[in-house]
């Protein structure tokens, strides 16, 4: 039976790597997984899932207006889909994220999102709270603070390395412009700021 995935986490837990090991595994057993990313997210060249550990593999984009449903529908009548491989599903709209589960329930196809949970602010993106809402199950892939506990918050750092509090919500950057942090450190590099 299909079921709809979410595997969440903060910056540099390796939700990428572990979704290209997934659809690894998926091509080892014969099948024929469908790789999908943000077209936002253009860091390492359009149309790719690229790891900060150096793996990478071509995949299909989204922007926030397409639907993806029909995307994968059209897809799915060219070739056998075993599955959908979804990286950067935070920038998902609400929308898109009930596609996603039309493609589970309808075309029952396994759907696998990864991506991060809350902003640099705190606060949920809209694609990760409605998988949250929905998801069939959730995976939490977690990373560690500098003082060891589970990170499970980021802040975003200027140019000049001084933490913001402030600023739009999505802003393209790795770890020049992102740390991940504790509750406990986050909150209190946010009270600097």
């Amino acid at each position: 039976m299909a079921k709809l995935y979410f595997n969440y986490s903060t910056m540099n837990a390796g939700k990428s790597t572990a979704l290209l090991q997934a659809a690894y595994n998926y091509r080892e057993r014969g099948m024929n997984p469908y790789l999908i990313t943000a077209k936002l997210d253009n860091r390492s060249g359009n149309e790719k899932i690229v790891s900060r550990i150096g793996i990478e593999e071509q995949a299909s984009v989204f922007d926030p207006k397409e639907n993806i449903y029909k995307k994968i529908k059209n897809s799915s009548g060219q070739y056998k889909i075993d599955c959908v491989l979804l990286d950067e599903a935070q920038f998902l709209s609400k929308p898109q994220v009930w596609q996603l589960a039309r493609i589970v329930d309808e075309l029952e196809i396994p759907v696998l999102c990864y991506g991060l949970r809350v902003d640099f602010r705190g606060e949920l993106f809209p694609g990760s709270l409605t998988l949250l809402s929905i998801a069939d199950e959730m995976r939490e892939i977690k990373t560690i603070c500098h003082c060891g506990r589970k990170a499970t918050m980021v802040v975003r750092t200027d140019a000049n390395g001084q933490v913001v509090a402030k600023g739009d919500q999505i802003q393209i950057g790795g770890n020049e412009s992102y740390t991940s942090l504790c509750r406990f450190h986050w909150c209190k590099e946010m009270a600097k700021s």
